[in-house]
């Protein structure tokens, strides 16, 4: 289920790109904030507590509430990071439980 989220927030953030109607920002908004603070709650109770503070954090960038107007070139960029980021923890945990 972790991955899949990961994967399909990945693909949302990408989609950001484009020119969207504004109200598939808001979507965006509320989905990345419900999982990046299911996975910060998540990585806390497995004591991973850098992982899991980055993930509040990012939950609290993405929250829908209080608008963070950082612009649509540095949002862009946050988007386009956040999504290499997902992506890059979805294969690394991947390729993690081969190993094991």
């Amino acid at each position: 289920m972790e991955r899949i989220a990961k994967i399909i927030l990945s693909v949302l953030l990408f989609v950001c790109l484009l020119d969207m109607p504004y109200g598939y920002y808001q979507l965006v908004r509320f989905i990345a904030f419900g999982v990046f603070a299911y996975l910060g709650f998540r990585e806390l109770g497995n004591s991973n507590q850098a992982l899991g503070f980055i993930y509040l954090m990012l939950a609290i960038l993405f929250q829908p509430f209080f608008k963070i107007a950082l612009g649509r070139d540095l949002w862009n960029m946050v988007d386009v990071v956040v999504g290499i980021g997902l992506l890059l923890s979805v294969f690394k945990n991947e390729n993690k439980s081969k190993e094991e």
